[in-house]
């Protein structure tokens, strides 16, 4: 099934600079609910709560994003995140074990495994993160330079999953993407898609992305340009096709560097306590919840969500119409950020309507969005759209929901109660 996140570039040098892309697209990007205070609290309170769950893994940004974000890769382009380009210290060798694996050794590896051509510029990368090394640089087969990077960390934590599952295309907009179990119990990815989901450049990557069987997670990513960003394209597409990745990120030379990887140390348990969980934590209920409440006659096409967080295509036969909710509680400190000028309902509901241009810059998107806060800090915020997701031209003049509609389905009294 595909990831129900929106699934971003691999971030920089570590996870400091994937938190900062989570942050961006997680829950979706274009969930315009979690913008403002809301979104910044929300994000708080998942990543504390996941953080005492996922035993530390770099993975655990996946929990705020979705979709995304989907959770974005392990490595990316040029110069993020304020890391030198240096080699990441492997534990010290026992006095009869072999040396740990050099930077230019690294290099070495990346340079045999790609195909005729030259690595200009390659270089290794530091993380603030332990367990993780990366290398990269920029080939060039005579066809165009292409930058090319590899990333290796310790696969901590089930989400790691979330890496090798293709992304949503509601959210992201790619040419193909497969999911492969292979025969050592590995699972591999391999995605051919854009730098940036809306299309605002035709930049492509492509990754292909290894979960070991043993817990170790090899991500490479390649563009059609010779930077991530900022760079003109060079070629029509990356220089190494889907089989090509595929190899590269299975070839046992990286298994000597990922074993020296050191064990990140399990978190500190959260003060107060054991910690929070959710009732639904896959958004299900979220869905089950937002359907139940659709006016009659229109039909849905697609849905996916996340914890708190559930959308829906519909479809009432004139053009299909994205549909999206959140489900936030304990938002009261954030009323008077959140809700200035709301008009306050017979049961102490604040109510926010908002009717505004889409935030992708698509032209024609109309986003109608109806905001609530009940007196015990329930945020539901439910938004509709007049095309099938917010990157893709308009299907229709309006979107499916009428603003008295989206007001009653986040009014309704069912958000209380679903389990």
């Amino acid at each position: 099934m595909p990831s129900e996140q929106p699934f971003e570039a691999p971030f920089e040098d570590g996870l400091g600079e994937a938190l900062r892309r989570t942050g961006e697209t997680f829950a979706p990007t274009d969930r315009a609910a979690l913008v403002d205070a809301g979104l910044t609290r929300g994000r708080r309170r998942v990543a504390r709560r996941r953080a005492a769950t996922v035993t530390g893994s770099v993975l655990a940004l996946a929990a705020v994003g979705i979709g995304g974000a989907y959770g974005g890769g392990l490595l990316g382009g040029g110069q993020g995140g304020g890391h030198g380009e240096t080699s990441v210290a492997a534990p010290d060798p026992t006095p009869t074990g072999p040396a740990p694996t050099a930077d230019a050794d690294l290099i070495a590896i990346l340079t045999r495994l790609l195909p005729g051509g030259e690595l200009k510029n390659p270089s290794t990368n530091t993380s603030d993160t332990p367990g993780y090394r990366s290398v990269r640089g920029v080939f060039d087969d005579g066809k165009g330079d292409a930058e090319i990077s590899v990333g290796l960390t310790r696969a901590d934590g089930t989400d790691a999953n979330q890496q090798v599952t293709c992304p949503d295309k509601v959210f992201n907009a790619y040419d193909d993407c497969a999911e492969t179990e292979l025969a050592d119990g590995s699972r591999l990815m391999v995605f051919q898609g854009y730098e940036y989901p809306d299309r605002r450049e035709d930049t492509k990557n492509w990754r292909a992305v290894l979960l070991t069987s043993d817990g170790f997670l090899v991500d490479a990513s390649e563009y059609n340009a010779p930077a991530e960003k900022g760079a003109e394209i060079s070629r029509a597409d990356p220089p190494l096709n889907p089989a090509q990745l595929k190899t590269l990120v299975t070839s046992d030379a990286w298994r000597a560097p990922l074993n020296e990887l050191p064990t990140r140390p399990s978190p500190r348990p959260p003060a107060g306590g054991a910690p929070e969980t959710s009732a639904d934590p896959d958004g299900v209920n979220t869905r089950k919840t937002l359907v139940s409440l659709l006016p009659a006659g229109l039909k849905v096409t697609d849905d996916g969500g996340q914890e708190g967080f559930g959308y829906l295509v519909v479809d009432d036969g004139k053009g299909l119409s994205y549909v999206q909710v959140n489900v936030q509680p304990g938002m009261s400190d954030d009323a008077g950020a959140l809700f200035p000028g709301a008009t306050t309902l017979p049961d102490g509901t604040l109510l926010k309507t908002t009717k505004k241009a889409g935030e992708k810059g698509v032209g024609g998107i109309k986003m109608w969005t109806a905001d609530t806060l009940r007196p015990d800090g329930l945020r539901v915020v439910i938004s509709a759209f007049n095309a099938a997701d917010q990157v893709s031209p308009a299907t229709r003049g309006n979107p499916a929901l009428t603003m008295k509609q989206l007001t009653a389905i986040a009014t309704s009294q069912k958000w209380l109660t679903r389990t």
